[in-house]
């Protein structure tokens, strides 16, 4: 019985999903996944070395070198022969994203130690829900964050107002 199926961790989705090749009518599809995509971009645009790459996508090096492998197959069958490349399926999970903030708050020199984890910024219960996109607003629901509702007439993430 083969061991189960591991998740990938992906780091960068993209915002293009779809390649068509110009000037090509009736165009076969070739389906790149989303670790393929993910691999591709590490080794080749990133330049990190293998065994580092599968470290961020949590799999093993032999395992991410297939993924290239495969990827890089479809991605020169397409441009060869005139193909689509389509990105999407595949079994992965979006990676956390770690920003450079001031860290936790807790006195790390930064002079924000006693203000709380957030510096003091909180705006506390009650207040608003704001659209940024049309600018409706409704009243905040405690235990319900702003960030985590959706505009009710153009569905856009709301934000504290």
């Amino acid at each position: 019985m083969p061991r189960p199926f591991r998740c990938r961790r992906i780091a960068y989705a993209g915002n293009f999903f779809h390649f068509i090749p110009r000037g090509v009518r009736n165009f076969e599809e070739n389906v790149l996944t989303v670790d393929e995509f993910e691999a591709i971009r590490l080794i080749d645009l990133e330049e990190i070395e293998q065994s580092k790459a599968a470290k961020k996508m949590k799999i093993s090096q032999p395992t991410l070198s297939r993924i290239l492998k495969s990827a890089r197959k479809k991605i020169s069958d397409a441009v060869i022969n005139g193909k689509s490349i389509k990105i999407s399926g595949g079994e992965y999970k979006m990676a956390e994203q770690r920003g450079r903030g001031v860290g936790l708050g807790r006195g790390r020199g930064l002079g924000i130690g006693a203000r709380g984890r957030m510096g003091g910024t909180s705006a506390g219960p009650g207040g608003v829900c704001k659209c940024p996109k049309c600018g409706y607003e409704t009243a905040q629901i405690q235990g319900q964050p702003c960030n985590k509702r959706k505009c009710p007439k153009c569905k856009t993430l709301m934000t504290r107002g």
